[in-house]
């Protein structure tokens, strides 16, 4: 369906729409879900955590195929999968903003019976 509505409410759309497609190529290596941090206790009487807060341990919570994965994150790749977990969010917003601008521009067209 190729659909040009008009006027600059459309070209606005239309702009946004191409620039987030010529800056969000599909990368190999974004990560989906959350990162998040919690505290554990080891349960060794004599560990310090038994008095404290607890050990960080960092996860991965993402979903495959409707179920939920939880995967332990070591410390040293905290970092790196932090940037790949906002840029997969980045990308997937990028989407969902140019799908809506889709819809946008197929309502202008209609309100202007170009459809």
């Amino acid at each position: 369906m190729n659909i040009r509505p008009k006027g600059s409410q459309a070209a606005r759309i239309r702009q946004r729409k191409y620039e987030l497609m010529r800056q969000f190529q599909i990368p190999d290596d974004l990560l989906p879900g959350s990162l998040s941090m919690q505290h554990l206790r080891c349960g060794k009487p004599n560990c310090r955590c038994a008095k404290g807060e607890g050990h960080a341990v960092w996860s991965l919570t993402f979903m495959v195929d409707g179920k939920k994965h939880v995967q332990h994150i070591p410390k040293h790749l905290v970092d790196e999968v932090r940037k790949k977990v906002a840029a997969g969010r980045e990308y997937q917003d990028a989407v969902r903003e140019v799908l809506a601008a889709n819809a946008q521009l197929l309502v202008l067209a209609r309100k202007q019976r170009l459809i």
